[in-house]
């Protein structure tokens, strides 16, 4: 078994594409429209599947906002150097709600940043990984 994908509901399609291309780096793999149910997808990332696990965005026509909740908690990402993914987050629009620093009581160096619908992605460095 593997993760192939994660799916998040968004407000507004093209702000969240833009988000997650343009200030995160993936690339927008494929988008599917389906009026008949009144709603579309778009699957989002670093490749695609098989070798990768994929975003998927979906908007339900008419719904600009949704209740976060209390059970969500984050995507993460690898990055090479947390501290230059956030001044790269910053430089393309990005809210960075966590500079980078050390996780309390370790030794990993993370960050945080917030999409425009609210939801929290925390960037993990890992010196061997691709840098957004």
């Amino acid at each position: 078994m593997r993760i192939l994908h994660t799916m998040l509901r968004v407000g507004n399609l093209q702000r969240s594409i833009d988000f997650y291309t343009k200030v995160l780096g993936m690339h927008l793999l494929r988008q599917s429209d389906n009026p008949e149910y009144k709603y579309t997808l778009a699957f989002l990332g670093y490749g695609s599947n098989p070798e990768h696990a994929e975003l998927e965005l979906t908007y339900n026509y008419g719904v600009e906002q949704y209740d976060m909740g209390t059970a969500y908690g984050h995507i993460a990402i690898a990055v090479p150097d947390a501290e230059a993914a956030c001044t790269a987050v910053k430089e393309r629009g990005g809210n960075v709600t966590r500079e980078a620093g050390p996780v309390k009581g370790g030794k990993t160096i993370i960050a945080f940043v917030q999409d425009p619908d609210g939801y929290k992605i925390e960037l993990i460095q890992r010196s061997s990984d691709v840098t957004i």
